[in-house]
Parts: C-alpha cells; structure tokens; sequence
C-alpha cells in the first residue's frame, strides 16, 4: 500500500515529530542541541514557519508550528535535516543516515487541541523521566512561555495570547495548564494523530480540510475529496 503523503495546509497548527534512526540518539553535546535550534530559527524565518512550541529529546524532537504557505513546512524540515545531519556525522565522525526517515506530522483544531499539544510537547521530559518539572529541562520552549526567558524561535499563537492581559497573567496561566497536564486519552490521541498523519478535530474541522485538499485528512473519510478537473 503507497504511503499518503504528508498532509500540509497553511494557516492551520501542525503537530511535528522528528525520530532517530533506530531511536538512536541525535545530540551528543549542549551545542548539538544549540545548533538544531539556531537551524530552526533560520529555517523556519526563511519558510515563513511561525513555531509556537518546542521539545529536543535526545533521540527525537517535537514542533507545532503554523506554515504561511503549502510548502513552509517540508522546505523547513528538508533544509534542517540534511544541514543537521551534515553537522552531527562531522562532529561525531560518522556516516550515513541519521533520521528514522520521513518526519511525521499532521493537522490539529487550534480551539480543541492547540494548549493541550503545547503542554503535551512541554511535559515530553517529565514523561521520559528525565526531569521533574518541566522548567528544569533546559531544551523545550516551557521557560519561554512562563517568562523564565526570551526564546527568538518561538512565535506565540493567538489562542496563548488569549490566556490574559498581560505577560504575567499569560505566564502564570500558561504555567498552571501545564501542571495541570493533560488526559491519557489526549495524550495517545496527539501521538497516534502525528505519526499517522491523521488531522485531530472536531467532524465540521476535518469536513473544512477535505474540503481544501485532496489527500484524505481522516481514516474514515468526511467526505469525499474533490475531483481533479481536467486541463
């Protein structure tokens, strides 16, 4: 069975992964994670990618972002990759692949799923055990969003700025939704939607995507995608 391609649709959130291959690891050193994230920057102003939030893992690394164009996404992710992999082999000394082939991503409803995704994304390190708060993993965008710092890769979405009037009340409230967390349901539901290519939403939010693409958005279809007219 032919694999889907990757569905991408401008102005809507995109929940990203990016795995090593073999889930081997793809930092070694702090400037390895320094570096990824400087590329990012590059890259994403380049694509006209807004990324609202960000985790590095040591064999993986998640991004939701909004692309202003079809194609933001995959120049982004295609220029990052093969910068990336030249980088880490040189300095390591190795060759060949790095990345556990294509990334995965899909769509999310911002009003249903966007806060959820951040936190989901913020909390990867206390998932794995590697911290016990998310403020204390220095390579998520977390200490950007409750005002620890000031991270240039991050551009805040609306439905962040929509959390109070000032930067202390977005902080504050932003801190408190991560420590509420979020559901075992919401959690296996952001996971399995990015690594199958399914777009998370409401029925009327995925009727409105088949309707501007002709990739299936769903496993069981809404609807029909539209016909390719003929030249």
């Amino acid at each position: 069975m032919a694999r889907l391609p990757r569905l991408t649709v401008p102005g809507y959130p995109h929940h990203i992964i990016q795995r090593g291959n073999n889930r081997q690891p793809i930092f070694a050193t702090s400037a390895d994670y320094e570096t990824l994230l400087s590329m990012l920057e590059e890259h994403a102003a380049k694509a006209g990618v807004a990324v609202h939030s960000y985790v590095l893992m040591s064999n993986h690394f998640h991004l939701l972002a909004t692309p202003s164009t079809g194609e933001g996404i995959p120049q982004m992710m295609q220029s990052v990759g093969r910068r990336y992999v030249r980088y880490f082999n040189q300095r390591q000394a190795r060759t060949g692949t790095l990345w556990e082939g294509r990334y995965k991503s899909t769509l999310i409803q911002a009003e249903r799923h966007l806060l959820a995704c951040m936190a989901y994304i913020d909390l990867n390190p206390v998932r794995a055990g590697l911290v016990a708060e998310p403020g204390d993993y220095p390579w998520s965008s977390y200490g950007h969003h409750v005002g620890r710092r000031s991270d240039k890769l991050i551009a805040p979405h609306p439905l962040y700025w929509e959390l109070g009037n000032t930067p202390f009340s977005r902080e504050a409230a932003y801190g408190e939704l991560v420590r509420a967390g979020i559901t075992l349901q919401q959690q296996a539901a952001l996971t399995d939607s990015a690594l199958r290519g399914w777009a998370l939403g409401e029925p009327d939010y995925v009727e409105e995507l088949q309707r501007r693409t002709a990739r299936r958005v769903s496993k069981t279809r809404a609807g029909r995608p539209p016909l390719a007219t003929k030249p």
